[in-house]
């Protein structure tokens, strides 16, 4: 099995003042788009097997400007569904639900179109992309690179190693880094983790 490098796509107006953002399609920031420039380099000496990006504008962007080609677009790497939380920071869902925590208590139902996932959703979404990477891995040579959210890769990370998809919780990830997940005898772990041009 190959790793997996986990690239976080770069800063955006919502991603900056803390907004939950999975639909809504916002570009990079000025800022987003010189960080993405900036992941280039840590991507640069790898050997790289398949690079597989959310259909989101700000990671196809960011996959673009860090300089990943061949990318195949799936959905299955979109972000968490937030439901009628979309576009609403934490600190307004705690005036009205103080003990809310995503991981575990999921979001409210939000338009037919996007109805919000539960932790289970996403988890299981997340195992349906860790398939599609382990069949890619047996016709790629090199790391498979998976450009997509934050709340989703913490999610997919928990689900590498074993865990239930809450234990994303256990797992911060900034804009514009580099994680990989790889294997240590046989067994999965976390080889490196939140990776900044800047680290």
């Amino acid at each position: 099995m190959s790793d997996l490098l986990l690239v976080r796509h770069g800063e955006t107006e919502w991603s900056w003042s803390g907004q939950h953002t999975s639909w809504t399609d916002l570009p990079l920031t000025d800022r987003g788009r010189e960080q993405a420039r900036m992941v280039a380099p840590l991507l640069g000496g790898q050997r790289i097997g398949a690079v597989f990006v959310s259909p989101m504008k700000r990671a196809r962007e960011t996959a673009e400007l860090a300089g990943l080609h061949d990318v195949r677009i799936d959905a299955d790497l979109s972000e968490w569904d937030y439901g009628g939380y979309e576009g609403i920071t934490t600190a307004e869902i705690h005036r009205t639900r103080p003990d809310w925590f995503l991981f575990t208590d999921g979001v409210a139902a939000g338009p037919p179109e996007h109805p919000g996932e539960t932790p289970e959703e996403v988890g299981a979404r997340a195992d349906r992309m860790l398939a599609k990477v382990r069949a890619a891995s047996e016709h790629a040579e090199g790391s498979i690179v998976l450009v997509a959210h934050g709340h989703f890769l913490r999610v997919l990370t928990a689900r590498w190693l074993g865990l239930p998809a809450s234990g994303g919780a256990l797992f911060r990830l900034e804009t514009a880094t580099v994680s990989r997940l790889g294997t240590e005898h046989g067994r999965p772990v976390i080889a490196s983790w939140n990776v900044s041009p800047s680290a």
